[in-house]
Order: structure tokens, then C-alpha cells, then sequence
């Protein structure tokens, strides 16, 4: 099956070697993503910024793709600090229709670029 990579200036370049997204067949594999500002490539200021930042990003490598959040089955969080998890929880109410999709929630030492938060994403397009 051919692998199709996504990218986007509407989210953050890839800062490493990797793909912002991969697409294969119905699948997207949605990189992991930090509340990196996508123009100015620096970290949104605290905890909620950065949980919006991260699932606007999210949200931009979705339309890129061809899809959109509500065609997420699968999403991973990563937090420096699980005390965060209802910002976490109140965000992705606003990002994803119900049902929501799957989610595991880790809390992890740390992140890159010093985040605090990372969220990746796996959508099946035309489930809808």
C-alpha cells in the first residue's frame, strides 16, 4: 500500500525525521504534535495555550489530509503533569464529535522543547 506524506504550513514543520502526517489508504497517522506557534516555531506561553495549540495543530494536519478530527479513532496525550488532564479533557470536548475517539493519556518526565503537552492522532477517513 503506497504511503502519501502530509504536510502543511498550517501546522508546525517537522523538526526532525519525520513526516507531519502519513497516509495510508484509508489511514492517517498524525505526528505528535507541541504547542509550537506554526509561524514563529515557538511555544505557546502555559498549559491551556499550549492544549489549544496542540489541537489546532492537530486539527490542521487533519483538513490537510483530506479529513478532519471528527475522523480520529485513535488519539495519545502526553503530559508533564496529570494534574492537567480536565484542560485536556474540556479542550478535546471542542475538537471531537462524539463518539470520541479511543485515547490513552500518559504523563511522561518530559517533552520536547520543554512542552508540556503532546497529543498524536490516527484517523480513518469516509467512516462518516
Amino acid at each position: 500500500m503506497e504511503r502519501l506524506a502530509i504536510q502543511t504550513a498550517d501546522a508546525p514543520a517537522a523538526i526532525g525525521t519525520y513526516s507531519q502526517a502519513i497516509r495510508c489508504g484509508e489511514l492517517v497517522f498524525l505526528s505528535g504534535q507541541i504547542g509550537l506557534d506554526p509561524v514563529s516555531q515557538q511555544l505557546e506561553d502555559g498549559i491551556e495555550a499550549q492544549i489549544e495549540r496542540v489541537f489546532q495543530n492537530l486539527q490542521a494536519l487533519a483538513q490537510a489530509a483530506g479529513g478532519a478530527l471528527a475522523d480520529a479513532v485513535k488519539v495519545n496525550v502526553y503530559l508533564t503533569d496529570l494534574a492537567h488532564f480536565a484542560l485536556v479533557n474540556a479542550a478535546m470536548s471542542r475538537y471531537f464529535p462524539q463518539p470520541y475517539p479511543a485515547r490513552a493519556a500518559v504523563g511522561v518526565a518530559s517533552l520536547p522543547r520543554a512542552a508540556l503537552v503532546e497529543a498524536d492522532a490516527i484517523l480513518a477517513l469516509g467512516r462518516r
